[in-house]
């Protein structure tokens, strides 16, 4: 039985933020399908997620504009066709993963990582390429040809580059901070590069939409499986989006109070209400070419410093037949 208050709230949600395709199915193949094996039958996507709105040809259209963008690779059998995780698309997902489901930060001792890309040994377009990637990892121009980052991952950043092709037309660099770490020039320079302020707020504004929701899963007496999976949804598409423009820079560098503490443990709190609901979910929507879909791998559950434990509950693990 649906829970009303929690009915409500989704209902305000996709009501308020009208959803892009695209990036939704991003998100569930991310959060989700990603840890059952990465490819599921497209007819089982499009009955998933047509409680968020979206109608069989925006699902369609977007898995094929996936596809050519060689996020997802598909399979025909029969008159079925599977939908799968690309390479490409598994190394991105890896990438993001830490960032999105572990609180990296660690003790800075004053390291930085320098990429220089000199504009005799790169083209403008390459050049802006690898602008985007790096500044996707978390990285700020502080002029232009000169990308920053303190305590950067170095295998991130050289997987980037091998994608790319640019390992040999770039320099990378290893500096180190002179002086105090938490002096007020380089907070400031910090601040300038990186916006803390717009990253601040909107870490603000998803504690503020999201609270309510986790007082409501809190209260509940019981909760429905597709409500747990649209929740979850939205949980994981907003704290994606908000995440990802977290540079994930060391405490150090941070204001005081900062708020992408308390939204993690918001996330992580409401992740771990409605996470077991949402898998018998996906066991019971999905299926694959071998038929059930796979239970999570043993991975799964090292999210959010690992608080998911146990096995989702019984009753979701057919799938449901039809043609």
């Amino acid at each position: 039985m649906k829970n009303r208050l929690l009915g409500q709230w989704i209902e305000k949600q996709l009501a308020d933020r009208p959803l892009r395709a695209n990036s939704l199915i991003i998100t569930i193949y991310g959060d989700m399908i990603a840890p059952h094996g990465g490819t599921v039958w497209l007819g089982g996507l499009i009955r998933l997620v047509e409680p968020l709105g979206l109608n069989p040809r925006a699902v369609r259209t977007s898995v094929f504009r996936l596809s050519r963008e060689k996020w997802l690779a598909s399979e025909q059998i029969g008159r079925r066709s599977y939908y799968s995780l690309t390479a490409m698309g598994r190394r991105r997902f890896e990438h993001a993963f830490h960032r999105i489901y572990d609180d990296a930060r660690v003790a800075w001792e004053g390291d930085w990582q320098v990429v220089l890309t000199p504009g005799y040994s790169l083209t403008p377009a390459l050049r802006e390429v690898l602008r985007k990637e790096l500044l996707w990892e978390g990285y700020a121009a502080i002029t232009p040809g000169v990308l920053i980052h303190p305590s950067g991952q170095t295998d991130a950043l050289l997987d980037i580059l091998q994608i790319a092709g640019l390992h040999d037309k770039v320099v990378v660099l290893q500096a180190q901070t002179v002086g105090a770490l938490s002096s007020r020039p380089l907070k400031e320079l910090v601040d300038q590069c990186w916006n803390l302020g717009e990253v601040a707020a909107e870490y603000q504004s998803f504690i503020d939409r999201f609270r309510s929701v986790a007082r409501a899963l809190h209260n509940a007496s019981a909760l429905d499986p597709e409500q747990c999976f649209v929740i979850r949804t939205l949980l994981m598409h907003e704290f994606r989006r908000v995440q990802l423009r977290d540079p994930s820079l060391p405490r150090q560098l941070l204001p005081e109070s900062w708020p992408g503490d308390t939204a993690r443990a918001l996330c992580r709190d409401i992740y771990q209400l409605c996470w077991g609901k949402t898998e018998a979910h996906l066991m019971k929507m999905l299926e694959t070419a071998d038929g059930p879909l796979p239970r999570a791998a043993k991975r799964f559950h090292a999210r959010f410093g690992g608080i998911i434990t146990g096995e989702p509950e019984p009753g979701g693990s057919q799938p449901m037949q039809t043609g």
